[in-house]
């Protein structure tokens, strides 16, 4: 089984949730790119846990770099990235696989591998591996040109904004259970033509990225579902006498960016890891018994997933960029 992304520059995932460590190999990077190592720690601290709306889970996310880079600057071979686990406390998965918890991936992946997975904090399927994607975007910051701005913030926390949707999720923690959530992305910039045509476009290319992340649920583009109520004399955006695009424009058209921000709506499921007893299959016992999860969890995963969003959309970015001609690889 393959955990990569990119066609041109491709991250490969690799770890468990309590294995020794987490991390990324890089293939494909530019030679000559400049590490802004402050940027990097910047970065990782970003999406780690501990505290906040985050898991009480302690990990440092420092950084190894054990090959491709030199004297400050990648050489153009693969680029191996190790994030050590530190802080990880596995008899709390002691029910793992006999008592699969409810929405998670334990039953699957169990009969998949005949057992053999480890299942301990979702192993290989665990959040925890996006650190690695957030450490291979980070380095790939100065291969992208300045005009080119990727940023996702914090749409909506149980369906509320601001304050009134941290403080939903916060009632959500104390009852020891979870909340849905959504991440908003716009990327600008990029120059009119940019992407490639059918499943090489840049949004069937984000769509795919992004909704490997852990708990995406749905990945909207423009206006969204909002669309299947618009008449076409409504949705459809005027070119202006410079071929510019008004406000809330398409940012994308047959896979290519039409000059308009593209605007990127993820939403995520409730942490499925969540302290509230619920029922599950027992299949030692044969019976229906009552679950109720230790481990430490987000009881909202868009505040974590922000960075990680922006991250895959970087990547995806990058790895069409290389494929374009636009970036030199």
């Amino acid at each position: 089984m393959r955990m990569s992304l990119g066609e041109n520059m491709v991250v490969t995932l690799f770890g468990e949730s309590h294995g020794p460590a987490v991390g990324a190999l890089i293939e494909g990077m530019p030679a000559n790119t400049k590490l802004d190592v402050d940027q990097l720690i910047a970065d990782m601290i970003s999406r780690r846990p501990g505290s906040g709306l985050a898991s009480k889970r302690k990990e440092t996310d420092d950084v190894e770099i054990l090959s491709g880079v030199n004297d400050g600057k990648t050489t153009g071979m693969p680029i191996l990235l190790l994030i050590k686990n530190r802080d990880v406390k596995s008899k709390d998965y002691s029910f793992l696989p006999y008592q699969p918890r409810p929405g998670h991936v334990d039953h699957p992946i169990s009969v998949k591998t005949g057992g053999a997975a480890d299942l301990r904090g979702g192993g290989s399927f665990s959040a925890r591996l996006t650190a690695g994607l957030v450490a291979a975007a980070s380095i790939s910051r100065n291969i992208l040109p300045k005009e080119w701005k990727i940023e996702a913030t914090v749409g909506a926390l149980g369906g509320l904004e601001g304050e009134d949707g941290i403080s939903l999720a916060e009632e959500a923690r104390k009852e020891g259970d979870s909340l849905g959530s959504r991440v908003d992305l716009v990327i600008s910039g990029l120059p009119v033509g940019f992407g490639e045509p059918w499943f090489e476009g840049i949004e069937p290319a984000l769509a795919r990225g992004l909704m490997a992340i852990p708990a995406a649920r749905a990945v909207e583009f423009g206006r969204g579902v909002n669309a299947g109520l618009m008449r076409g004399s409504k949705h459809n955006d005027k070119w202006g006498e410079d071929m510019s695009l008004d406000e809330g424009a398409d940012g994308a058209l047959g896979g290519m960016a039409s000059g308009a921000p593209i605007h990127v709506r993820v939403t995520f499921k409730p942490p499925s890891g969540i302290s509230k007893p619920q029922e599950t299959f027992n299949q030692v016992t044969g019976m229906m018994e009552e679950l109720a999860i230790k481990g430490r969890h987000d009881p909202v995963i868009a505040p974590r997933a922000r960075p990680v969003v922006e991250a895959v959309a970087r990547l995806v970015i990058a790895d069409l960029g290389i494929q374009g001609g636009y970036i030199d690889g």
